[in-house]
């Protein structure tokens, strides 16, 4: 099993930055890879689809509104793994309530892929992914 992790330092406290990602349908409110998020089966499926058209389709797995965290799992997607599990945590930055330190983590079995190749497409997705995180909160 691969996996990779990538975390960054948000203009934003902690509560403000789970309030903006903290939703499990919420990703196209701070990502622009995800322009569209159904909601299935109570919230506890997205059915996402970025700009190219691609399908991709989520379990939530875990949720902690007080710990500020959740888990998903992917049931479809144009990705070359299986068993993928990711987490987004929000985390305080000691000392500062004007600052939170955003994790994006995951797990996978990489599919006629190398290891390297799973965890750079899945590090470069996160890094992406919260930067514009990082610019959201920045506007």
């Amino acid at each position: 099993m691969a996996s990779t992790s990538v975390s960054r330092v948000v203009p934003a406290s902690p509560q403000k930055v789970w309030d903006l990602v903290g939703g499990f349908d919420s990703l196209p409110d701070w990502l622009p890879y995800i322009p569209e998020s159904t909601a299935l089966e109570g919230g506890r499926v997205r059915r996402l689809v970025n700009p190219d058209g691609d399908v991709i389709i989520e379990r939530l797995v875990d949720f902690s509104e007080a710990e500020r965290h959740y888990s998903y799992a992917i049931l479809q997607a144009p990705f070359p793994v299986a068993g993928y599990v990711s987490t987004l945590r929000v985390h305080t930055v000691p000392g500062r309530d004007d600052l939170a330190e955003v994790q994006w983590s995951g797990r996978f079995d990489p599919d006629d892929v190398t290891d390297a190749e799973a965890e750079d497409l899945f590090a470069g997705i996160y890094r992406d992914g919260l930067e514009a995180l990082h610019q959201a909160l920045s506007a």
